[in-house]
């Protein structure tokens, strides 16, 4: 898995906090600019995001290049509305050879006889592939038979306040291994652009107690410890 920060906002917490001053004063907007100090930033940004006011947040979006994940894994990841992606198609893009790149869980390379039962599947999931392509069929018909084990690519686009909502669900112990590791790798490298914005993200329980209720995987401590040294 590669996850590569594109590019992002310029200055998005001088953004992030012009905006939020601008709910409070009535001077223009280029005054409220000039007048913005790095350390005035930082402390009043700091001041409103834990008063709550997130709104502010979605005037700026961070953009990443994700390669190297299943589209298992790209299933999970568009289910977040509040975002702008773009994959690499299966319709229009055709695999060639005798296989397709995979993303293969540790849980089934970890056994020898399981990996020759998932090999064996994917073997002929690309020879059906392969054969059908081969007799004329157009790929977005052929793509039916690839698995979801299947890599893809994709461009992603969230707004910070989204970014954080997103953090807060897939960096949890709870949240599904590939989508997770992810997730804290998006976070690990967002971090640097806007330490502000993002110094208490991660998974739910980092604040306050866990929110799965009885459903926890009861780490919190372990979990804190390691996203405040991420």
């Amino acid at each position: 898995m590669k996850v590569t920060l594109l590019q992002h906002t310029p200055e998005p917490e001088r953004t992030v906090a012009l905006a939020a001053k601008l709910c409070y004063s009535s001077s223009a907007i280029g005054e409220l600019h000039d007048k913005l100090s790095s350390a005035d930033v930082t402390e009043f940004l700091a001041k409103i995001l834990s008063l709550g006011h997130q709104s502010v947040l979605e005037h700026v979006s961070f953009t990443f290049g994700i390669e190297g994940i299943s589209r298992a894994c790209s299933h999970q990841l568009v289910r977040h509305r509040l975002a702008s992606y773009s994959q690499q198609s299966q319709r229009y893009v055709t695999f060639k050879g005798d296989e397709f790149p995979l993303v293969i869980p540790e849980s089934v390379s970890a056994s020898g006889k399981r990996l020759k039962a998932f090999d064996r599947a994917i073997k002929a999931a690309a020879k059906a592939y392969r054969e059908l392509v081969d007799d004329g069929v157009p790929a977005e018909d052929a793509r039916f038979v690839l698995p979801n084990a299947a890599e893809t690519k994709i461009i992603v686009t969230m707004n910070a306040r989204e970014l954080l909502h997103f953090f807060e669900l897939r960096c949890c112990e709870r949240a599904q291994w590939e989508i997770r590791a992810m997730a804290i790798e998006m976070l690990r490298i967002v971090k640097p652009a806007a330490p502000v914005i993002f110094s208490s993200a991660g998974p739910g329980c980092l604040l306050g107690p866990c929110p799965e209720g009885a459903m926890t995987c009861g780490q919190a401590k372990d979990v804190r410890q390691k996203f405040n040294n991420l």
